[in-house]
């Protein structure tokens, strides 16, 4: 990075923080502070919940997720669209006609207040773990290939989001993730338009497709029934769904974006908008992925991506067989290079094969060198991350795009990271006061509820930064995220759909059944029982069966609502 990306990338960050504060200072109600005033019109609430789901996760990790195992991954969102119907026809009508500030607030009209008081606990649990993830994982990442304090980078991330959230509550929150959404598409059109730039003169678009078809990138759909395939047309449409449903229609980070909609109406529209906006957007995220995969089948790639592993095993006893196979890597490259030039020119079947056969050598070769790595940090007693997934993309940025885009592109980055831990720390902030302290401490009242959820807000805040210095990283973040989800959303959202549809069903059934199903997923994802998707159909019908059979045989004594 040299003075122009530092420039662009400092400039972008505190223009936002800036604007954020002074825009939406000066919030004296619950209404204003947690609600934004319910002003907010249909396209700001979809850029929101978008800029909400879409964290530097999403664009530091599924352009590797692709780079790795093609486009298959989009069929996660498969169920966005259904979900997205569902929650705009049940769950939105009924929270806008509650008047509602959090979703859980409803459990305590249909059941009672242990049972909203518990799913409250769980959303505050899963959400704190994943606010923390959204903060590590571009610090981790830019500390390991910039050489940044990662400490210090999770305390500049979070302090950032915590003086505008604190400051503008829900309204900062939405505020800014319009201009952060806007400059996260300005910056994925700038990659793009980049990536295909820099393939070799003889390498058009359409080329470039054909050679992420031969190499298998561009299959979408496996209608598989394995269970060991994590993303299938079958694990989107009904894992995906639940997941979605879950996300969208309970957890408070989302509910909070589109409760602050002007009408019912606008609040549906920045759903739907999101539904129809989403799959493409992440698509297009996947495709970037794909098309840098076919930019690295012409320029040399590390053996492996993350910088600090290589460091580490080149100081080792093991350097001399990791050279080895950057030598064995090198070779394969220019066998690989010979073939595409005649395979481009004669699309021979046979040179075709040759060419799959060398990038599965090039997989093996990479296997063995994360296999060395793991050995060297045994050696030095150091953890390494041998998996290097998340690093491919930013390392693409900083070794290949000119300087000026850099910085947009680490400035891209950061705003996606600030846009998803302000959602968070604010819909933990209003879920503690309004569902937990609000209720169970009578000097907490209207009069005093702002400054309460400003300073949860900055509470919350410290812990995310907290959680983000002592995580570590998964196979791969992006699916770390989704699957702290899934342990929790499927028992929530059965929770929900008790309340919407089993009207006979009383409070202590379902709240046990919530706890005894809590644990049996726990048990189920700790034992690997399903691929985490179905984690969320599982929970959803095992809390609403167990509630049942708690209700049937009046398990836990008189079973009142």
């Amino acid at each position: 990075m040299n003075n122009i990306d530092w420039f662009v990338l400092i400039f972008t960050l505190l223009v936002i923080v800036v604007y954020g504060t002074i825009k939406t200072k000066g919030a004296k109600t619950a209404r204003e502070y947690i609600k934004a005033g319910n002003d907010a019109k249909w396209w700001t609430i979809g850029l929101s919940v978008m800029a909400t789901q879409a964290s530097a996760i999403t664009f530091l990790s599924t352009p590797g997720q692709a780079f790795n195992d093609g486009l298959g991954f989009v069929q996660f969102y498969f169920g966005l669209p259904i979900a997205v119907v569902i929650v705009c026809l049940i769950f939105i009508p009924i929270y806008h006609k509650l008047k509602v500030y959090t979703a859980y607030e409803f459990l305590e009209k249909r059941f009672d207040l242990k049972t909203r008081s518990l799913t409250a606990i769980l959303f505050l649990i899963q959400r704190s773990l994943s606010a923390g993830i959204t903060i590590f994982a571009p610090s981790i990442i830019l500390s390991t290939v910039l050489g940044w304090n990662l400490i210090w980078t999770n305390i500049i991330i979070g302090l950032l989001v915590i003086i505008y959230t604190v400051s503008g509550g829900t309204k900062a929150v939405n505020y800014t993730q319009k201009y952060q959404m806007g400059i996260i598409l300005i910056g994925l059109i700038i990659v793009f338009v980049t990536v295909i730039n820099l393939f070799p003169e003889n390498i058009s678009f359409k080329k470039a497709i054909e050679i992420a078809s031969t190499n298998s990138k561009m299959e979408i759909l496996n209608f598989s029934f394995d269970f060991e395939n994590r993303y299938t047309v079958w694990s989107g449409i009904i894992g995906g769904t639940f997941l979605m449903m879950s996300y969208f229609g309970t957890d408070q980070s989302q509910v909070q974006r589109y409760l602050s909609g002007k009408s019912l109406r606008e609040m549906q529209l920045g759903m739907i908008f999101n539904g129809i906006l989403k799959i493409p957007m992440q698509f297009f995220i996947l495709f970037i992925g794909i098309m840098v995969f076919v930019f690295y089948q012409f320029s040399a790639s590390p053996l492996n991506f993350n910088p600090q592993a290589e460091k580490i095993v080149s100081q080792s006893s093991f350097s001399e067989n990791y050279n080895s196979l950057k030598i064995d890597l090198k070779n394969n490259f220019d066998k690989k290079m010979f073939l595409y030039n005649e395979f481009l020119n004669s699309k021979n079947i046979e040179t075709k094969k040759q060419i799959i056969n060398l990038n599965k050598k090039e997989d093996e070769l990479r296997k063995e060198g994360k296999s060395l790595i793991k050995k060297a940090g045994i050696e030095k007693n150091v953890r390494v991350e041998t998996n290097d997934k998340d690093y491919i993309f930013i390392n693409f940025i900083l070794n290949n795009l000119p300087n000026g885009i850099i910085g947009l592109l680490l400035a891209v980055i950061l705003s996606a990271a600030m846009s998803s831990t302000s959602s968070e720390i604010n819909a933990l902030a209003t879920t503690s006061v309004v569902d937990i302290l609000k209720r169970n401490f009578s000097y907490i009242n209207d009069d005093n509820i702002v400054y309460y959820t400003k300073l949860m807000t900055f509470f919350w805040g410290i812990c995310a930064i907290t959680i983000a210095s002592f995580a570590y990283l998964a196979d791969n973040l992006i699916q770390l995220v989704n699957i702290i989800g899934s342990i929790f959303y499927g028992n929530v959202l059965g929770i929900f759909m008790i309340a919407f549809f089993f009207k006979k069903l009383k409070s202590n059934s379902v709240f046990f059944g919530a706890i005894i199903t809590q644990l049996i997923i726990i048990y189920a994802w700790f034992f690997d029982w399903m691929p985490f998707l179905w984690l969320n159909v599982f929970g959803c019908f095992t809390v609403i069966f167990i509630s049942n059979l708690i209700n049937r045989f009046k398990l836990f004594g008189p079973l009142r609502n």
